[in-house]
């Protein structure tokens, strides 16, 4: 080999090895270097101590249907978040899917032994009965839940719907040009859907006896009955085409399926139930001039407070039922009107107006 290409491939090695010396090293990350996933302690939400003697908990189960319906349902949650702002408590609540679940919905807040259960709805009847004698230390409120007998640990939350449904009725048949009126309805399983339909046609009747009610009920069972309101929409359309220019709707999602129909027809009228639906149904605004209410709202509310300070009323507790203010109608709502609604009011609280059905 020549001296000149020894020096080279000796230059080579020297370069070669000085290189690999200040080249970093990438070694894979060890073990200890990989960040970890956080730990269960940190990931799981913190669950509220209902054993505990200072925190009240007050879990609510719906009827079928979302706990925002804008209507049955929603009245009564917003009643439980009021008892959470004001009197400190812990709330949470469980949708029904199925009606089959009613019993395991309750059961979910009774074991982790929840002060106060609200169950919505006159079909979870039974299951609110069955679960207050299982957990007699838990304080239930069974809203629209007659009681035939009393139990120490139950209160039935009900309404005078027949009262508000006659008010309403009253409004539609002052309001009425064709001497037409329509009332969409759920199931007519449910008694306190029939008592707003009765009182709606008494009222009408009494205030216009020429008018005439074209009144519909869910042909479905309570799994279907209120949350359709592609029935409701299309039943409200066939009354206005028989000349119905006011619709009462009564029916959860169903009643409001046809109120929101009903507002697509310039110069008709719709009255929502329940809750005052212009809080909560804004697609119904252009002609919705008032609701049937039972105040559902305030009466869980107060039965809560009740039950936290130690009062609370076994049996049946009677909430208020009223109408809605008229928002943007009030203007159009004459003084005849408001007098005649105001008459049919007292006369209803002094017995001197009965309705029979």
């Amino acid at each position: 080999m020549s001296k000149k290409l020894l020096v080279i491939l000796t230059v080579l090695v020297v370069s070669s090895l000085f290189f690999a010396a200040c080249t970093p090293v990438t070694e894979e990350p060890t073990e200890e270097v990989v960040v970890e996933e956080p730990t269960e302690e940190v990931t799981e939400e913190v669950e509220a101590d209902c054993t505990s003697e200072d925190l009240l908990c007050v879990g609510l189960v719906t009827d079928v249907g979302e706990v925002d319906d804008k209507s049955f349902n929603q009245s009564a949650w917003e009643g439980v978040l009021q008892a959470e702002t004001e009197l400190g408590a812990s709330v949470n609540y469980v949708e029904t899917a199925d009606a089959k679940d009613y019993m395991a919905n309750i059961q979910l807040f009774a074991d982790q032994n929840y002060d106060i259960i609200v169950t919505v709805g006159f079909a979870l009847g039974s299951a609110t009965l069955e679960a207050a004698a299982l957990y007699p230390e838990i304080m239930f409120i069974g809203v629209d839940q007659f009681q035939a007998e009393a139990v120490d640990n139950v209160a039935g939350l009900i309404f005078e719907e027949a009262k508000s449904g006659f008010l309403a009725g009253v409004l539609a048949g002052m309001l009425t040009e064709s001497n037409t009126i329509a009332a969409v309805l759920g199931t007519d399983l449910v008694p306190p859907v029939v008592a707003f339909k009765e009182g709606y046609e008494a009222g009408a009747a009494w205030v216009n006896p020429d008018v005439t009610v074209i009144s519909t009920y869910h042909p479905g069972g309570l799994d279907v009955a209120f949350t359709d309101p592609e029935w409701g929409a299309t039943t409200a359309a066939q009354a206005i085409e028989n000349g119905a220019d006011v619709v009462f709707g009564a029916g959860g999602k169903t009643g409001n399926g046809a109120l929101i129909e009903t507002a697509g027809y310039e110069g008709d009228y719709c009255i929502g139930v329940d809750s005052d639906q212009w809080e909560t149904v804004p697609e119904a605004h252009d002609c919705l001039i008032s609701s049937a209410m039972k105040l559902i709202t305030p009466s869980v509310f107060d039965l809560i407070g009740m039950a936290k300070e130690g009062s609370f009323p076994a049996g049946n507790y009677v909430g208020a039922v009223g109408l809605a203010p008229f928002h943007d109608f009030e203007d159009l709502v004459s003084q005849d009107i408001k007098d005649k609604i105001e008459e049919a009011r007292l006369g209803l609280e002094d017995g001197s107006i009965t309705i029979e059905y």
